[in-house]
């Protein structure tokens, strides 16, 4: 079973950065010729890309305001790429010298990173790829070996592959052993390699001996606790917990050629859509070389920050609330509690259909906190004769409540069950 706290999250961040964020442009993928699902994703030589390796010096990187940053937005997780599929360490490894211990900046970010999400509650996950296309058992990615052969990318050598095991094994116990309690481990990059050349079976119960309550994504081959859609919100919802990754642009490292940002009002609407789906959204951050983060990043998450502020209390702990055709857009539930989230603008008011109209208590704004007034109505013959009568709810929305980013309306019924169809 997931655990609990993963289940209800519902918000979280993900953090992809690594020496390559220095020369503008995405992690990995350039260097083998970049990737359809990476429009800005450019070419470059395997040595150009490899090279900021050498002079990787973020000074201006400060993992205490990001996470303070993150639980303003009430993310309850954070996700940091420890190794991405080039092959850098963004940790003190002791086996291997592609590191930031060996950069001029020379400390461990993900210590700092781990450390200062703690700090402020927030549950700890860390990113891992699987293929190491630096690593010369792995084998290392080399100009020769352009264009990337999707998916299998360079086969190994039978003779150094087992070298390799040893190195990831030896990279992964690392991070399971010197940096306390990890929440969550967010693989990548299986898809090169069978699950019997990985060795996932072994792998896994490493993982397991190691972090026995550590939650796991569905991107080691053959195992999985939950479902990641990327870059997609699904019109129905994967059976079992789940979780969307999300890019405020079209890119997950920093580029600054990438312009086409998503605006905070639909990183808004996206959060409400995946709670009211009963998932989890990992929206992605992309710290530049020195550390900072860009500013179309920083002021979108300053406004979802101000949005969860007064809006919160309909995205955390959720549970979905009603179904589509009782409410025209996302709802969440807690206890007897169901929240509506008018992503189109109400006008002069909305209706719920098929609720206990007797059992409803009282409606309010969620970001004002004034009670809204509202009218009932059902069948005469209902009305009549049914003491728990089902029928639709109307509420008045005037414009004082209206939200520039998501209006939220939370409606307090007595008892359960709130709805039938």
């Amino acid at each position: 079973m997931v655990a609990p706290w993963f289940q209800t999250a519902r918000f979280g961040m993900f953090v992809h950065w690594g020496h390559s964020s220095q020369q503008g442009v995405e992690l990995s993928w350039p260097l083998v010729g970049g990737i359809f699902a990476l429009p800005e994703s450019k070419p470059m030589p395997v040595e150009q890309y490899h090279s900021s390796a050498a002079t990787f010096d973020p000074q201006a990187f400060d993992a205490v305001a990001l996470a303070k940053l993150a639980k303003s937005c009430g993310m309850q997780y954070a996700v940091l790429t420890t190794k991405h599929h080039d092959g850098y360490a963004m940790f003190d490894t002791k086996v291997s010298e592609y590191s930031v211990m060996f950069s001029p900046y020379g400390r461990d970010i993900v210590r700092q990173f781990v450390e200062a999400m703690r700090e402020e509650g927030i549950r700890v996950g860390l990113y891992f790829s699987l293929a190491d296309w630096h690593h010369p058992d792995y084998p290392a990615f080399t100009q020769f070996d352009t264009p990337y052969k999707f998916p299998r990318g360079v086969p190994p050598d039978p003779e150094r592959w087992p070298r390799f095991l040893k190195f990831m094994f030896a990279q992964m116990r690392e991070l399971l052993t010197n940096y306390g309690q990890i929440d969550l481990l967010w693989f990548d990059g299986g898809w090169e390699r069978t699950p019997e050349e990985w060795r996932t079976q072994e792998f896994h119960a490493m993982i397991r001996e190691l972090q026995a309550e550590v939650v796991i994504n569905d991107r080691l081959p053959g195992f999985g606790d939950y479902a990641t859609p990327e870059q997609f919100v699904p019109a129905k919802p994967p059976e079992g917990p789940w979780e969307t990754c999300l890019t405020m642009n079209e890119s997950w490292g920093y580029q600054p050629s990438d312009a086409k940002y998503k605006s905070a009002r639909q990183l808004v609407h996206t959060l409400c859509e995946v709670a009211g789906k009963g998932g989890n959204l990992l929206v992605n951050v992309s710290p530049m070389g020195d550390g900072r983060l860009p500013p179309e990043q920083s002021e979108r998450l300053e406004a979802i920050a101000g949005w969860m502020a007064v809006n919160g209390e309909s995205i955390t702990g959720t549970a979905p609330g009603l179904e589509a055709w009782q409410w025209y857009g996302p709802s969440t539930r807690r206890g007897g509690t169901v929240y509506l989230h008018a992503l189109m603008r109400p006008y002069d008011s909305v209706t719920v259909r098929g609720v206990h109209i007797k059992r409803v208590k009282a409606v309010r704004s969620l970001s004002t906190s004034k009670g809204l007034r509202f009218t009932t109505r059902c069948s005469i013959p209902d009305r009549l004769l049914n003491s728990d009568p089902i029928g639709e709810l109307t509420i008045e929305t005037p414009e004082a409540v209206v939200d520039p980013y998501a209006t939220v309306i939370a409606v307090e019924f007595a008892e359960q069950p709130l709805a039938e169809g």
